[in-house]
């Protein structure tokens, strides 16, 4: 599972490799299984209805509702990528390796990867007939909140879940409030990407902003990224900047919250939080071209990041300081 974890994500391989061992299988695994779907999911050149049912045949056997052997054929065939194909091809032995955790940790496991799941043939069904000609919208706030819940909000969740039993049981911790800033820590991740990757899935035919926005400020999807329109465009884009870091913020409330001892748990949330901080700074002051041309940290400024944060974890007050 190492290499292939390593091979699928690198930065979040360097997260899952600081998290302690007692919590690591659950969360790779769970990775995992979601890239998997997510590989389904993307690939485009096969019809819909064959990925809807690949979906559902997986959900199937993730939930342990069916036992009846996966076999990705066609699917693995259409991979451009080696890793996609891995992930594909050694389904079952993910599948495997579910069954060899503890009850508790199999239902959380299923749990996540149930939401997962649900969100992505969510999204299949709403974006069938999208293409660059025939964007299609989200129609308010409240569908694209309910959006980043089921894609990553659930993630923050199933992190909370996970690492609570296995790590600090018995800490004395607001449960609730700790729960409700997990998942706005992983809907704060998604809406970064959404942002991030709006020109990207404009060409495609998804809009994730709503339109009851675009409508309010006499925009549609196919002229956001001109720049006669972006003094239009600016405030809304700026306005789900300020959304996404504000849940970030409340994953920084979250990171501080946990146990201070648990320095490694810590520092994996830290690191997704304060690139996500970065690149919001990147995304406020690029204008529509930079955005078309795509707005990304550079790999030396992330490793920057991760030693700037171990560096300052000894001293609580640089520590904190590290999100102004």
């Amino acid at each position: 599972m190492n290499d292939l974890l390593k091979a699928t994500s690198r930065s979040f391989y360097l997260t899952l490799r600081v998290l302690p061992a007692a919590v690591r299988p659950q969360i790779g695994l769970a990775y995992l299984l979601a890239r998997t779907t997510d590989t389904i999911a993307d690939t485009e050149i096969v019809p819909l209805e064959q990925r809807l049912d690949a979906l559902q045949k997986l959900r199937a056997r993730i939930l342990g509702r069916s036992a009846a052997p996966l076999n990705f054929g066609e699917l693995t065939k259409q991979q451009a990528s080696p890793v996609e194909r891995q992930l594909l091809e050694k389904v079952e032995d993910s599948l495997a390796l579910l069954k060899t955790f503890s009850a508790a940790d199999q239902q959380r496991v299923r749990g996540v990867l149930d939401t997962i799941i649900g969100g992505q043939q969510l999204d299949l069904d709403r974006f069938n007939d999208a293409s660059a000609e025939n964007i299609i919208m989200l129609k308010s706030a409240v569908e694209l909140d309910d959006y980043t819940y089921r894609v990553a909000g659930c993630v923050g969740e199933f992190w909370t879940q996970v690492c609570r039993a296995h790590l600090f049981p018995r800490a004395e911790l607001e449960d609730a409030q700790l729960f409700s800033d997990s998942i706005r820590f992983g809907k704060g991740l998604q809406l970064v990407n959404i942002l991030r990757d709006l020109p990207a899935d404009l060409h495609k035919g998804r809009c994730y902003l709503p339109s009851l926005d675009l409508d309010q400020v006499g925009l549609m999807p196919s002229v956001l990224l001109s720049p006669v329109n972006e003094s239009r465009f600016r405030p809304l884009y700026h306005r789900y900047l300020d959304v996404a870091e504000s849940h970030l913020r409340a994953g920084w409330d979250y990171t501080n919250a946990l146990p201070r001892g648990q320095m490694r748990v810590r520092l994996a949330c830290a690191w997704p939080i304060l690139i996500g901080i970065r690149t919001i700074e990147r995304l406020r002051t690029a204008n529509v071209l930079e955005l078309r041309q795509g707005v990304k940290i550079p790999r030396g400024e992330v490793y920057g990041i991760i030693l700037g944060s171990v560096l300052a974890y000894p001293v609580p007050g640089v520590w904190r300081k590290q999100i102004g």
